[in-house]
């Protein structure tokens, strides 16, 4: 259960500010759906905006990384945050992209492959090589 109103589209269309984010997601998604994560963030209009700009900018915006290894990145980070919202969302996300079954698969190996050796270096404390320092 969510600890902040989400607003419905109605109220989002009463208010101006908030219209105008939830116009934009659905025409850059080219979609009608505008998710609770951005349902949630218009009770403060002026986050909703900078976040939904901040992702475009990331997220959206061509870059050297193509869009599923973005949000394949974004799965990867989600998990180790622990936020089950996003690793859904994302993975939605990717998989509307063209993220295979089998990419998937082997990002959950290498989240996991990563999470266990991360945990062994940081117990062992084991010191960066200098080779490793770039």
């Amino acid at each position: 259960m969510a600890t902040v109103k989400l607003w419905t589209d109605a109220e989002a269309e009463a208010d101006p500010r908030v219209k105008a984010v939830f116009d934009d997601i659905r025409a850059v998604r080219k979609s009608d759906f505008v998710n609770n994560f951005w349902r949630a963030l218009a009770n403060q209009p002026t986050l909703l905006a900078r976040t939904w700009a901040s992702l475009k900018e990331v997220m959206v915006a061509p870059g050297e990384l193509d869009p599923i290894t973005k949000e394949m990145i974004y799965i990867a980070v989600s998990t180790v945050n622990g936020c089950s919202y996003c690793i859904h969302s994302h993975t939605a996300q990717a998989k509307a992209k063209g993220m295979t079954d089998g990419q998937h698969a082997e990002l959950l190996s290498v989240i996991g492959m990563a999470s266990e050796t991360n945990a062994i270096v940081q117990a062992l404390q084991v010191p960066v090589d200098p080779e490793f320092q770039i």
